[in-house]
């Protein structure tokens, strides 16, 4: 954190607040941490950072593990996040068939968004495996090596997608990984030609993903679904059940966002 920020020339009450941002972000990084810790990473002195902390506390917003003494924040931070999500009702709509399609896969299945130039999880199912993907609901990833960034991108206006691309960083995170923006824009065809993303151990070493968009009231995508395997357990065969599954969950999700023309429908003939 900058100290500049939060320096004696700020007035006062900005100061405040911005020391209030940074410890906020300071335990976003970490599941549990301590006033030393945090007075050493955010350069202020202990009293402050216990006084805040302390604050925080009394409005619900921190909470301090007993055994530990750390510090951490509640689902009361969560709770405020996801009210600042542009569809409010999305993870409601979509935790029912997060539960069952991990409940039928025994795998990790993820719920994001797009925010910048990246995705944001914002809610996941964990695996009942012991193996699975690591991720947290908050936890950004990258568009160009994920099969939500994939869906996300695939059904855009080609418009849009133009404007987010440019300010996407085409990192190479393993070997499998996509780094050239017109072989990216070739597999974003390829993805909705046939309906779904898939990742193929292009942003964690040996997990494959299936995602599908989401789509809101004027049929664009708003959200993917997604569901994480590792390759050991992943099976080539099922692939095409797994999506049908994905799509079903899709359909369901979208129409009570109001989509009235679901896009991974195959168009209907017309009689001549």
């Amino acid at each position: 954190m900058d100290d500049d920020l939060y320096d004696a020339k700020q007035p006062e009450s900005v100061a405040a607040v911005l020391k209030v941002f940074a410890i906020l972000q300071a335990l976003s990084e970490k599941h549990e941490t301590g006033i030393s810790d945090l007075s050493v990473r955010l350069a202020m002195p202990k009293a402050t950072i216990y006084r805040f902390l302390q604050t925080m506390r009394t409005l619900g917003y921190v909470r301090q593990e007993a055994d530990t003494e750390g510090y951490g924040l509640t689902m009361k931070v969560f709770e405020l996040g996801t009210k600042a999500l542009q569809y409010p009702d999305l993870v409601d709509l979509a935790k029912h068939h997060m539960q069952l399609l991990a409940d039928q896969t025994g795998e990790t299945v993820h719920l994001g968004t797009l925010i910048d130039s990246e995705i944001i999880y914002v809610h996941k199912v964990d695996s009942r495996h012991m193996l699975g993907m690591y991720s947290r609901v908050g936890r950004r990833a990258p568009l160009h090596c994920t099969a939500i960034g994939k869906v996300l991108m695939a059904w855009e206006h080609p418009a849009r997608r133009d404007r987010v691309l440019q300010g996407a960083e085409f990192k190479r995170f393993r070997e499998k990984t996509i780094v050239e923006p017109a072989a990216f824009l070739a597999e974003l065809e390829r993805v909705k030609a046939q309906g779904f993303g898939e990742d193929r151990e292009e942003f964690d070493d040996h997990i494959r993903c299936l995602g599908v968009p989401i789509f809101d009231r004027l049929n664009q995508p708003i959200a993917g679904l997604s569901i994480s395997f590792p390759t050991f357990r992943y099976d080539e065969a099922k692939a095409p059940e797994v999506v049908a599954m994905l799509q079903a969950a899709s359909r369901d999700i979208s129409t009570r966002l109001g989509c009235t023309a679901f896009p991974l429908d195959a168009p209907k003939a017309t009689r001549a």
